[in-house]
This record gives C-alpha cells, sequence and structure tokens, in this order.
C-alpha cells in the first residue's frame, strides 16, 4: 500500500461487512476450524449435511509496520458444535506484548483470554461495550446468542502478527458450553498444554 495520509473506511455497523473496495473478507467455515471443537462427532455430523460458516472478519488493508493500527470486522455467526457456542479459532500476537480492543456492535458475546502462564480471564461483550485484551493473552471471540450474529470491531498494533500455531497445537484451557439457558465456563478435557 502507498504511503498515506488518511482514508476513510466503510463497514455495516449491523452486520460488520465492508465493501470489497475498502475490505477483504476472509471466511471461517466449520471444515476449515473443526479441530477447535471438542466434539469432533458432532463437528463431522454438521458437516455430512453442508459446510456452515462460523465466523469472518474483514481485513482492511492497513501496512504492517510500527506506528500503524490494524483494524477491522470480526462476525461469529449463532450456531453450536456438539454443546460448544460458534467462536472464532484464537491467537497470540507474534509481538505477544500487544494488546488489543473490540469493541462490540451486534449481539452478544465473549472474549475468551488467556497468557501463556495459565491466566484465564473472560468478558461478556453486548452493543456498546469495549473489551481491552491485554498483551500476552491469546484471545477468541464466542457468540453466545442462538439467534444473533456478534459483530465486534478490532484494533491494534499493524506490525504485531498473528500466531494461531499456538492454539492449534494447545487449544484454550476453557470451554465456553450451553448450559440450560445460559452458558458455562469449563475445562477443555483436550487441552494440550501440559
Amino acid at each position: 500500500m502507498k504511503d498515506m495520509v488518511s482514508r476513510v473506511f466503510s463497514f455495516d455497523m449491523k452486520t460488520g461487512k465492508a465493501p470489497a473496495s475498502d475490505a477483504v473478507s476472509l471466511k471461517r467455515p466449520l471444515s476449515a476450524l473443526k479441530k477447535i471443537f471438542s466434539d469432533q462427532q458432532a463437528a463431522d455430523a454438521i458437516l455430512a449435511n453442508g459446510d456452515p460458516m462460523v465466523y469472518e472478519f474483514y481485513d482492511l488493508h492497513m501496512p504492517e509496520k510500527e506506528g500503524d493500527l490494524a483494524f477491522g470486522s470480526s462476525i461469529v455467526y449463532p450456531g453450536t458444535v456438539g454443546n460448544e457456542f460458534h467462536m472464532t479459532k484464537g491467537h497470540f500476537h507474534t509481538i505477544i506484548d500487544t494488546a488489543e480492543v473490540y469493541y462490540c456492535l451486534n449481539g452478544y458475546g465473549m472474549m475468551m483470554m488467556e497468557s501463556p502462564e495459565g491466566a484465564i480471564e473472560y468478558q461478556e461483550m453486548r452493543p456498546g461495550q469495549a473489551v481491552y485484551v491485554p498483551g500476552r493473552y491469546a484471545h477468541r471471540s464466542i457468540n453466545l446468542s442462538h439467534t444473533e450474529t456478534l459483530v465486534t470491531f478490532f484494533v491494534f498494533r499493524a506490525d504485531a502478527g498473528h500466531d494461531y500455531g499456538t492454539i492449534e497445537e494447545r487449544g484454550f484451557r476453557k470451554l465456553v458450553v450451553v448450559e440450560g439457558d445460559g452458558y458455562a465456563v469449563v475445562d477443555n478435557p483436550s487441552w494440550a498444554g501440559a
């Protein structure tokens, strides 16, 4: 991208979607995320009847250099795999001390956060609320609604990078599962970090 002074980006505040002229949509269907869910049989049963979209995000093409900010929108669709809510893959930042902010535009969800040392935090998100994710914390968005799409706007330092591999290998220590009309945060029996 050329050096820029300023630019206006457009995206829909309700859906989180942006026009192709402003952003690239990166889609994550269940087939690309199957391994992050603990109930592989439930994932296989869903995939036997189609490949639903779990989440997507819009990258607004910011330069990945020191001093710039990356930002965009994340969209997690309602649904479950077994008793787990739809969620993003989750990641650390390559520059691990990088913090990130997520501002909830639509829906009802949670930000699950975990440090390499094992500290766990989670915060619910509703429209008009922002969640600050501290540096050193892996994080993932989880849609806690059975009917509404969770839409967030995110911003972090543009050169921070993403480390998805650590989460792919180890998982998160906790799962968020359906419990009655709400949710429960439980230990992940498949956590591979020990």
